[in-house]
C-alpha cells in the first residue's frame, strides 16, 4: 500500500513534511486538500485509525478557524456536526495527514513520523 501524503503546496509545514518524505526515500501519493478536500467518510475513518479526538483535526492557526469562531462553536457541536464542518473545506483541516494502513499521522511531527513510517 503506499502512502497518502494529503497536503497544501502553500503550506509551509507541508513543504518540510514532503522534503522529508523524499528525503527518507519514502514513496507517496500526494493530493492537495484544498482542490480534493476529504469526504465525510475520509474524515471518520482517518479519526478512527488516528485514536485522536476530532478536535486534532481542526487546523487551529488557520484563517477559517479564526475568523469564524470555531473554538467556541466546537463543545456545543455533535461529532457528525464538527466531521461535516472539517469536510465543508480543505482550509479547516489540519495539515499535512499521512494514511498508510493503520497509521493515520496529523501534522509533522519528525520523531512520530520516523517511528510510524520507517
Amino acid at each position: 500500500m503506499t502512502i497518502k501524503f494529503i497536503q497544501y503546496p502553500k503550506c509551509g509545514t507541508c513543504r518540510k513534511a514532503k522534503k522529508w518524505l523524499v528525503d527518507n526515500n519514502i514513496d507517496f501519493d500526494e493530493r492537495d486538500i484544498v482542490i480534493n478536500k476529504p469526504t465525510k467518510d475520509e474524515l471518520k475513518l482517518w479519526i478512527e485509525k488516528s485514536g485522536l479526538p476530532i478536535k486534532k483535526f481542526f487546523n487551529t492557526s488557520g484563517v477559517l478557524y479564526r475568523e469564524q469562531g470555531i473554538k467556541d462553536k466546537l463543545p456545543n457541536m455533535s461529532d457528525d456536526e464538527q466531521i461535516e464542518l472539517l469536510a465543508s473545506d480543505g482550509k479547516m483541516v489540519k495539515r499535512p495527514i499521512v494514511v498508510y494502513d493503520d497509521v493515520v499521522l496529523v501534522g509533522f511531527k519528525e520523531a512520530d513520523w520516523e517511528s510510524k513510517l520507517k
